[in-house]
């Protein structure tokens, strides 16, 4: 038996607030990016950096909670799979986006910090804003955000 996995896991600074639409179906879809810094000492012992943009997807109830308590700067995880989508543009040249279909979210912008928002400026008050949300399909029904207990930076697993 083949099997695969295909889960993709980053923590890293929003881009953009996030966007929220409605499908014609009715469902809630979210986007947004986020950036993640890889830094490295070359052979001559220089350091250098590297950012990665990552574009985000979430939906349903995930999407609204997402608009709702994040903004451009926050510190995130975010856990789901990866997805590559194609279309032809309007130039007839086929074009390609590869992104993350999160299923999990984590706000990690601690109280305080500049990124993670306060009453003053019209952002969430820290203590009633959800910290972590998970889609959970249930059987025959479609997934539904849960709220699950608050977890530190020393509970990841890595």
């Amino acid at each position: 038996m083949a099997y695969s996995l295909n889960r993709a896991q980053i923590i890293g600074n929003l881009t953009r607030d996030p966007e929220v639409k409605t499908t014609p179906g009715g469902q809630q879809v979210g986007t947004f990016g986020v950036a993640t810094n890889f830094s490295w000492t070359d052979q001559s012992g220089q350091k250098k950096e590297k950012t990665e943009f990552h574009n985000v997807v979430v939906w349903r109830k995930l999407a609204e909670i997402c608009e709702k308590y994040l903004k451009k700067g926050m510190k995130v995880y975010i856990e789901g799979r990866m997805q590559t989508r194609d279309w032809e543009g309007e130039d007839g040249v086929k074009r390609y986006r590869t992104e993350i279909v999160a299923d999990n979210m984590i706000m990690l912008s601690g109280k305080g910090s500049p990124s993670s928002g306060n009453a003053s400026d019209g952002s969430f008050p820290e203590e009633r804003a959800p910290r972590s949300v998970r889609e959970k399909p249930a059987a025959n029904e479609a997934p539904v955000a849960q709220p699950e207990e608050e977890v530190s930076l020393d509970d990841l697993p890595f």
